[in-house]
């Protein structure tokens, strides 16, 4: 925007550019992409002029549009966000082949864990988010501190209470304590 250009006079240069534009990229899209990507494609292209309008050449203040003039610049700028398009186009489809490959099927005999279940149920929300954190994400209390903004002392003791209740509930079969045992790692001269 120039300086001596209002924020009318601006929408108008930008309408004046679009009004020229928009069909002749609506249909260098649907030549290059799916139609169903056509739309989105456009609106992207169309944001990146209006945010980039000083840029356009041969387009000034007051004056009519020539499409000769703009429309190999903005035919650049859709060919971006084409390309930009498919690069996401991309990571979203290898995102979902890792998904599948990922995803392993239960095997027959797997283990319930109903139990397990209705005690984490038993939890309040925080409590089993952080034991969840811990367990199914394998993050230390420090990094479980960063992602529920509590502190690493209040995760620890959290994560704690709450396995000492988890244990309660699931009664555990073996009541010795789990940790490493004092001669472990000693030798035995």
């Amino acid at each position: 925007m120039t300086e001596q250009e209002t924020p009318g006079e601006l929408r108008a240069r930008f309408e004046a550019l679009v009004h020229a534009v928009a069909q002749p990229l609506h249909t260098f899209l649907l030549r290059r992409a799916d139609a169903d990507a056509v739309e989105d494609i456009l609106s992207e292209t169309l944001l990146v002029l209006w945010r980039r309008i000083d840029d356009v050449p041969a387009l000034t203040t007051g004056s009519e549009v020539d499409p000769d003039a703009v429309l190999p610049w903005c035919y650049g700028v859709a060919r971006g966000c084409l390309a930009n398009a498919r690069r996401a186009d991309g990571r979203r489809r290898r995102l979902t082949q890792r998904l599948t490959l990922a995803r392993r099927p239960v095997p027959a005999a797997a283990a319930d864990h109903t139990d397990l279940y209705a005690a984490l149920g038993t939890l309040g929300d925080l409590d089993r988010e952080v034991v969840l954190l811990w367990a199914w994400e394998g993050l230390a209390p420090r990094q479980i501190a960063e992602a529920t903004g509590l502190t690493p002392n209040a995760v620890s003791i959290r994560l704690h209470r709450a396995k000492r209740r988890l244990a309660a509930q699931l009664e555990r079969k073996n009541k010795r304590r789990s940790g490493h045992n004092r001669s472990e790692g000693r030798s035995k001269r």
